[in-house]
């Protein structure tokens, strides 16, 4: 996706694979009320602001993600911690066919959300889990590949902060866009900007 996405239509557009499935999954969340907007390159739903879910399709899979799935209810065990140990509110459903979709307690789940955001149940960032700031060109290349941000929110704050600032630390413009082709690979590799020294 070359350009940055202005709406989900678009989105859907563009994927070569998972095009129905994901429509699907957008027809069962608009049912339940919330509004669509696209955030980190990929379709989001809210409720007065707040982030409830969010889609993404990847080459094996696609999934929905509750942005305060940690506080569901999840007694059939249909989601899981991508980040096991480091995200307390973040949870995915992945899907790999229509029928798990259609099948699936969807709007159940969207509702018990909704439903804790009106109370106010909500898992709050500790100060250990504070907000790492990101360069604009950072920011800007992970708003337009979900996958790759997928991959970003596998790594530790203080992981995610060794990138950053190893990109905003350089002097020039050609040095800042080099090193975050470098950072690119790393993220795409899974790998931590000083991993090749930790032996």
């Amino acid at each position: 996706m070359s350009s940055k996405l202005t709406s989900v239509d678009e989105y859907i557009g563009h994927l070569q694979i998972w095009r129905e499935e994901v429509t699907l999954l957008r027809e069962i969340v608009l049912s339940t009320g919330l509004t669509e907007t696209i955030k980190w390159g990929g379709p989001c739903y809210q409720w007065q602001q707040n982030n409830v879910v969010g889609l993404a399709a990847f080459k094996s899979y696609t999934g929905i993600w509750f942005f305060q799935g940690g506080l569901l209810d999840d007694k059939q065990q249909f989601l899981m911690n991508a980040q096991e140990g480091k995200t307390k509110a973040m949870r995915q459903w992945r899907f790999f066919s229509k029928n798990e979709i259609l099948n699936a307690p969807i709007r159940e789940y969207i509702f018990e959300s909704i439903e804790n955001f009106k109370i106010g149940k909500k898992i709050v960032a500790t100060a250990k889990d504070k907000v790492v700031i990101l360069p604009q060109l950072l920011q800007s290349t992970l708003d337009l590949d979900a996958g790759l941000y997928e991959k970003w929110l596998l790594f530790s704050p203080s992981s995610q902060r060794e990138f950053a600032e190893y990109i905003s630390e350089a002097k020039r413009d050609t040095t800042r866009k080099d090193r975050l082709q470098k950072v690119l690979e790393l993220i795409g590799e899974n790998k931590n900007l000083h991993d090749k020294y930790k032996k």
